[in-house]
């Protein structure tokens, strides 16, 4: 049984969560017939570095598995990043890198441009709420387009790119460890999420609720639902990353998940 104290263990347990996820996805994406978004994925050390040439977000653009050993590679990442004509991302994790490596990103003209929230808890098991009109189900496999219509309409997206979006999860619905909910309101979809199950280790991957339904608790009831899932799948820990301070943030405490780390984002400076 896994120790959940604070720990360099416990860290790296949530880190790889996380790097989990995101390599599955990227391989899932980049396995589509003709790898329509152009995902290229780099190994340097333990490091990954993720690219897609349809895709210029950071989140689809960076380097994850960072350690301090992985500063000889860092001019190489750098390099891969500007001959794809991408701002590198590089994502630090507290403890797993040291001053000396630090030092190493400022002296190549990288700047802290953002920090994410990394929470966790031991799964346990929630009583179901039954509320009238409100109704949570794993999505079915036809019905990613309403699941992409609430990822793009909650982001202030254009609907230009649901069938994108829709491709780039409906690839991923086979794959083992991926589970999609989508909750109802009075039978009109509200709200969706998504989790990741490797191991023990279950991943609190995405959510998302439409504007109209805010304020309805659709974020807590997906929480409860997916961390349901993890307890009856006997995994030792959950992990889910939100902004700090953020509605998301209040409702995982309020669940009693507890931060684990704040992740450092560095961004190479646009002027260089």
């Amino acid at each position: 049984m896994m120790s959940l104290t604070p720990s360099q263990e416990l860290l790296e347990t949530i880190e790889l969560s996380e790097r989990d996820y995101m390599l599955d996805r990227m391989l899932a994406i980049q396995s589509r017939t003709g790898n329509p978004e152009g995902v290229a994925i780099l190994k340097f050390g333990q490091a990954y570095a993720f690219y897609s040439k349809m895709m210029p977000w950071p989140s689809f653009n960076t380097v994850m598995g960072l350690r301090s050993t992985s500063a000889d590679y860092l001019e190489g990442i750098l390099a891969y990043y500007k001959e794809k004509q991408r701002n590198v991302q590089l994502e630090i994790v507290p403890t797993l890198v040291d001053q000396p490596f630090l030092n190493r990103l400022a002296d190549a003209g990288l700047y802290v441009s953002g920090f994410h929230t990394s929470l966790y808890m031991s799964p346990r098991f929630f009583a179901e709420e039954h509320v009238k009109d409100i109704e949570i189900k794993e999505l079915e496999k036809d019905q990613f387009s309403q699941y992409a219509a609430i990822h793009c309409k909650s982001f202030g997206m254009t609907d230009n790119g649901i069938p994108h979006i829709a491709a780039n999860n409906a690839v991923l619905y086979d794959r083992p460890g991926w589970k999609f909910y989508l909750a109802s309101v009075s039978g009109e979809p509200a709200a969706a999420a998504v989790m990741f199950i490797k191991g023990s280790v279950a991943s609190l991957t995405f959510a998302a609720t439409l504007p109209q339904f805010r304020g309805m608790g659709l974020h807590r009831k997906l929480l409860q639902k997916r961390i349901n899932t993890a307890f009856e799948n006997n995994c030792e820990i959950i992990v889910g990353q939100c902004a700090l301070g953020s509605q998301s943030h209040r409702n995982m405490e309020h669940t009693g998940m507890k931060i684990g780390y704040l992740r450092a984002k560095w961004t190479e400076k646009m002027d260089r």
